[in-house]
């Protein structure tokens, strides 16, 4: 499997983390209950499948992130538009944006990062 791939269950609970740690494995039983609804049983499984994947880590009971959040979306985002768009952006934009219309600010950031990524 990718390093990189995440199912969405596996998604929400590394969110948790990254928006978290470290955080105590204790710590994170209880919010994997509150945010997830899930039993200590399921947050422990989760875990141990995603550090053996060496996504997260948990070390003296401190979990962390191996995998930078950025990094993930980043994977996420390039396999959407590879599947569905055959590897086309504009084709994926065109889709995103379904015409419906963006701010002047939106606009420009995007010709900002079009302009950065094309001189890279």
């Amino acid at each position: 499997m990718e390093p990189y791939k995440l199912f969405d269950s596996e998604y929400k609970f590394a969110c948790l983390i990254w928006d978290h740690e470290p955080i105590n494995s204790t710590d994170l039983v209880k919010l994997s209950q509150t945010k997830l609804g899930w039993k200590k049983s399921t947050t422990y499984t989760v875990l141990r499948k995603l550090c053996e994947r060496g996504i997260l880590r948990n070390e003296g009971a401190t979990v962390t992130a191996v995998i930078k959040k950025a990094d993930a979306q980043k994977y996420e985002s390039q396999t959407v538009v590879n599947k569905a768009f055959n590897g086309s952006l504009p084709q994926f934009l065109t889709a995103f944006l379904g015409g419906k219309k963006i701010s002047e600010k939106e606009a420009e950031e995007l010709k900002r990062i079009i302009e950065e990524a094309s001189r890279g």
